[in-house]
């Protein structure tokens, strides 16, 4: 690429957006569908350099187009995939830490003389009238510094393997 190609191209990243659609239709011949910035600077760029350089040949473009036409082409996702994801993101939240013990138990820990005390609640848990949600937090809390919130609480198991 030349100098002189580099530098306008260059140019494009200091325009605004306005000012990229304007250049778009001189270059393009019709108005941008997008008004994302980053779109038109690459679309502008690309046909710049391809003006300057030589666009595809006349049996690629032929065959890109044959591939267009044998593509199943989809505009928006399937249904399925978007249930998937939702099934997906609340089988998620809906699995509970196996390190945690049930709802409603009651952790207790004793720090630098004062009792600590924890109740295991469906979503976090309370300590002291307030909701935090994890142990970790709670762990915070007390001592003012971070701690891995089972370990604080006594809650990993010990490695016998």
């Amino acid at each position: 690429m030349d100098e002189t190609l580099r530098q306008e191209i260059e140019d494009l990243r200091q325009l605004k957006t306005k000012e990229l659609k304007l250049r778009y239709r001189q270059l393009f011949g019709e108005d941008s569908p997008s008004s994302n910035h980053q779109h038109l600077f690459r679309r502008i760029a690309w046909r710049l350099q391809a003006q300057a350089e030589g666009d595809l040949t006349e049996r690629a473009k032929q065959r890109a187009a044959q591939l267009a036409e044998d593509m199943d082409l989809r505009l928006r996702a399937p249904r399925r995939f978007w249930n998937e994801l939702v099934n997906a993101n609340d089988l998620a939240q809906s699995r509970r830490d196996t390190r945690l013990p049930p709802i409603g138990t009651i952790l207790e820990r004793s720090y630098q003389g004062q009792r600590i005390v924890v109740i295991v609640l469906e979503q976090g848990f309370s300590y002291n009238g307030q909701t935090f949600g994890s142990l970790s937090a709670v762990a915070h809390q007390v001592t003012g510094t971070r701690w891995n919130g089972f370990l604080f609480f006594g809650l990993l198991k010990s490695e016998v393997e």
